[in-house]
């Protein structure tokens, strides 16, 4: 048996590494806690669009009579659709209608054509449907039966990290000025709805960013998906964030992207949006959006 004095030291040292357990273990976790909650507001941060109603529920279309679905898609439009270097055709909309013909569990194919040839694929029967960025509108509805949207490009705020951070507003940007493309929606829209901000047109766009990013102006607006890619590309030094939230007026804006049909094959129509609305409601749409768009543009 250990003499009281020993028995004193040991039980002493017994109490200190206990302490020093405890200790280590309220660092990690607050460690741990701390990362949690910066991936937390990471991806929170992260907004992937969403324009399917989740309560609403679309009977599963039955294509068993088609042999295989022809998807027609622009050549070279990256990050939606380019060569790879395998020289296989990817993209944005390829994995798109990948994802779309596993849901509908049926054979595809998909073509990429130059443009001037590509929007009459389907008059000339070259495919069943396109996937690219057809503008949609009235001429293009009379022509083509259009999916439910599956992306918009909505505009963006953009300015330097270490700007001032205003709240977004007419008011907050009064005395500032703000840079965009000169006579496009972009400007119009500013010069309607942010009529007392200091307007700066560019003729290039380059020439816009560089001027932001020498903090010649404020802020840049503009479309909203150019503007991420510019912001995680290597051009933009990591200078610059989006500030406020997207602005989506399709007026100003467009109505966005959707697959085209012809407008009698309303069977494919429907198995596209109900493909659409799966993949979204199971996560796939979002992998894929977040694969080829690092940087939110919503």
């Amino acid at each position: 048996m250990l003499p009281f004095r020993y028995r004193h030291r040991s039980l002493a040292l017994l109490l200190l590494l206990s302490l020093w357990a405890v200790l280590s273990l309220w660092v990690v976790a607050a460690g741990d806690s701390r990362l949690r909650a910066e991936s937390a507001s990471a991806n929170a941060a992260y907004v992937v669009p969403s324009f399917w109603d989740p309560v609403y529920r679309q009977e599963r279309p039955n294509l068993s009579g088609r042999p295989t679905v022809r998807f027609l898609t622009e050549a070279q439009d990256p990050p939606f659709s380019f060569i790879g270097a395998d020289g296989l055709p990817t993209g944005f909309h390829v994995e798109l209608v990948r994802a779309i013909c596993e849901e509908l569990e049926i054979a595809c194919t998909i073509q990429p054509l130059r443009w001037d040839l590509l929007v009459e694929g389907l008059d000339r029967d070259q495919g069943d449907a396109i996937i690219a960025a057809l503008r949609i509108d009235e001429e293009s509805r009379a022509r083509y039966r259009f999916s439910r949207q599956f992306l918009t490009r909505p505009a963006r705020f953009a300015a330097r990290r270490d700007a001032d951070r205003l709240d977004i507003t007419p008011q907050a940007l009064s005395d500032r000025t703000v840079a965009v493309l000169a006579e496009t929606a972009h400007e119009a829209y500013l010069r309607a709805f942010f009529g007392d901000v200091g307007i700066r047109p560019f003729d290039d766009a380059n020439a816009a960013r560089e001027a932001l990013m020498e903090g010649e102006v404020y802020a840049l607006f503009g479309d909203g998906l150019t503007l991420s890619l510019w912001l995680n590309g290597a051009a933009s030094r990591r200078c610059c964030e989006f500030r406020g939230g997207p602005y989506t007026e399709s007026r100003y804006f467009g109505e966005g992207f959707a697959v085209a049909v012809a407008p009698s094959d309303e069977e494919l129509g429907r198995a596209v949006d109900y493909a659409l609305s799966r993949i979204h409601a199971d996560g796939t749409y979002a992998e894929i959006f977040q694969r080829y768009f690092p940087i939110s543009f919503y």
